[in-house]
Order: structure tokens, then C-alpha cells, then sequence
């Protein structure tokens, strides 16, 4: 899973992304910092991955990871390239969904290019700039396609149908995500690879003082925006999250404690991001190695099979599966076949949260 962290200049994006991945990218009061896209790779926090370790004490632990792109901060006339924003735009383009922070506080020692914080009008900034990219995508493709179609190939037809859809919303400043598409439109439309289709988390950057009471009138208005476009929202501290990633863990859950927050902001974005993308983790577990693997939720046992290598879905022969609640109440895996949890499942399976799996293949 690929993340691409955007905003405005100065909302907090690198100093976020500084925390999550412990990257160091730079971080500074003034626009358009970070040049090329910073990038860095996490591990998905998975309690049931540390449990099944002790379970096994295997010689290799893998967790799931999420790859996150710090781009530079856009401007009002990106799509136009103000402030580098075609280059940056373009990077957009190959992430799976947009973490958008939004900066969610006063603070007259930081500079906004807007000259405060206001969310509504930082979030249409950002979005309109999508969409005139977007915009432009659209136009050329309707172009090239109305050509081919004067050339007597109808099959152009429904082809057309789609992009002109498309352009219509655009037009009215409307993210292409906030259309439905049927079961052949969709894959004309997803073929775009257009920016303003991918999901979107809103990450509300408060102030280190708001964390324990984050109600305040900029989040809601962020919380308002997002559900017209079914979209996530967390509410996290850019400053708060730096502070975290410097401690160790012990220390790391003192601090949380003492600020009474259940969980950082790094797990908080996971979670949203995996349900924006409607994705699971199953399991696999032995002495070897225990791993997570993430899949789309509605995978059936071979697909997911092939995740872990292409001979283990061509030569799929059925999926030993144990829910892992059930494997760590007997707490062994023969304890769990003995009473009977160890299922045999086909090709027809559709694998669920948290299944520990043994695939069986012949190739």
C-alpha cells in the first residue's frame, strides 16, 4: 500500500511524515521544502503478529508494511505549475490513496501561504488543483477519442461515454470520486489513473494543547467535508507524533498515557487507511517465519494464496485456515486441530481478518 501525503505548505506534512517513518526528511518554516517526494516504508502495527511470535519464536518476523510519499507542498495554480506543481501532481498519480493534511490550528509563528488556517478554504485549494489536473487529463483523452471514433470505429463509443461523464463532474469542481460507475464503466474509469478518484484520509493536524479535547470547530468542518465524499478522518498532532517517535517504546506508552490517548496517530492512520482501502491482513505461522500479508476484503483462498508466490494459486489445493482467536485460546495450533478449528477450505473460501492459513499446493 502506497500513501501520498499532500497539503498546503506548512500544514505539518514532513514534520508528520518525519514521525511516522523516522526519516528525517527536512522540515522547515517556509514553502516548498521538500523538493523531491520523500519516501518512506513502515511496519503495520499487529498485536496478533507479536503474539503469534511468541507462540512459534520463529527465525524471521514480517509484518505488513505501507510505503508513505511526503510531496511537496501545493498551491493555488499547480495543475498551471505554480510552485512546481505539475511535478508534484505527477507523483500523486502512482500512490493508492491521499493522506490530505489539513492544518487545524492557530499559530502566528508559523507561516500559511494563505495567511492562516482555515480549513474549508485549504482542502477546496487542494482539491480544485486535482481536479483541473484531472481536467486536463480528461480533455486530451476525450480528444484522441472523438478522433478515433470519426473514423468510423464505433467500439469508441462507450469509451467516450465514460470520459465525458467524467469531465462533466469535473467541471463542476466535483472530485471524480464522488461519481458511481457500473460494472463496465469502472475499469475505462479506473484505466484514467486520474487523481481526484483516489480515496482520501483527512488528517486534521491539531495543536499539542487541543489533544485531549480535539472537538474544536476546524476538525468538525474537516468531518463535514469528508463524510459528502465517504471519506476518513483522524485528528492527530504533527508536533505530538515527533516527540513520540523519538522515545522507546516503554517510554512512548507513558507519554500516551499521560496525555490520555489510547493510541498514536501512525496506528490511527493504519486503521483508517485500511478501511478507506477496504483491506485485511491474514496470517501465516511457524518456526520459520511468522508473516502478515495484506489483501482486499473479499479475496478468496487462492488469490490470497498467490500473494505469497504465483505457484501457490496456480497448484492451489485447499487453505487449512484457524481464526486466530481461536488459535491462541488453545494456545497451540494441534490444540486447535484437536477440538476441531482447523477448517479445510476450497477455492471458493473468502478469506476473513485474522485467519492464520496453511495453503496446500501441488505444482
Amino acid at each position: 500500500m502506497k500513501l501520498g501525503i499532500v497539503g498546503l505548505p506548512n500544514v505539518g506534512k514532513s514534520t508528520l511524515f518525519n514521525a511516522i517513518t523516522k526519516a528525517g526528511a527536512e522540515s522547515a518554516n517556509y514553502p516548498f521544502c521538500t523538493i523531491e517526494p520523500n519516501v518512506g516504508v513502515v511496519s503495520v502495527p499487529d498485536s496478533r503478529l507479536d503474539e503469534l511470535a511468541k507462540m512459534y519464536d520463529p527465525q524471521k518476523y514480517t509484518p505488513a508494511i505501507i510505503e508513505f510519499v511526503d510531496i511537496a507542498g501545493l498551491v493555488k495554480g499547480a495543475s498551471k505549475g505554480e510552485g512546481l506543481g505539475n511535478k508534484f501532481l505527477s507523483n500523486i498519480r502512482e500512490v493508492d490513496a491521499i493522506v490530505h493534511v489539513v492544518r487545524c490550528f492557530d499559530d502566528t509563528n508559523v507561516v500559511h501561504v494563505d495567511g492562516g488556517a482555515d480549513p474549508k478554504r485549504d482542502i477546496e485549494t487542494i482539491e480544485l488543483e486535482l481536479i483541473l489536473s484531472d481536467m486536463e487529463i480528461m480533455e486530451k483523452r476525450i480528444e484522441k477519442t472523438q478522433k478515433m471514433m470519426k473514423g468510423g470505429d464505433k467500439s469508441y463509443a462507450p469509451i467516450l461515454a465514460v470520459y465525458e461523464k467524467i469531465y462533466a463532474c469535473l467541471s463542476e469542481e466535483k472530485p471524480a470520486r464522488s461519481l458511481e460507475f457500473d460494472e463496465e464503466e469502472f475499469p475505462i474509469a479506473k484505466e484514467c489513473q486520474l487523481i481526484s478518484m483516489k480515496p482520501v484520509l483527512y488528517c486534521a493536524n491539531i495543536a499539542e494543547d487541543d489533544i485531549k479535547n480535539p472537538d474544536i470547530p476546524y476538525v468538525n468542518t474537516v468531518k463535514e467535508i469528508a463524510s459528502k465524499t465517504q471519506s476518513e478522518v483522524v485528528v492527530i498532532s504533527a508536533k505530538i507524533e515527533e516527540e513520540l517517535s523519538q522515545l522507546e517504546p516503554e517510554d512512548r506508552q507513558m507519554f500516551l498515557d499521560d496525555l490520555g490517548i489510547d493510541s498514536a496517530g501512525l496506528d490511527k492512520m493504519i486503521q483508517a487507511s485500511y478501511k478507506l482501502l477496504g483491506l485485511i491482513s491474514f496470517l501465516t505461522a511457524g518456526p520459520q517465519e511468522v508473516r502478515a500479508w495484506t489483501i482486499k476484503n473479499g479475496t478468496k483462498a487462492p488469490q490470497a494464496a498467490g500473494k505469497i508466490h504465483s505457484d501457490f494459486e496456480r497448484g492451489f489445493i485447499r487453505a487449512e485456515v484457524v481464526a486466530y482467536d481461536d488459535l491462541m485460546a488453545c494456545g497451540t495450533y494441534a490444540a486447535a486441530r484437536e477440538k476441531g478449528l482447523v477448517r479445510s477450505e476450497g477455492k471458493e473460501y473468502v478469506m476473513k481478518d485474522g485467519d492464520v492459513v496453511l495453503f496446500r499446493f501441488n505444482v
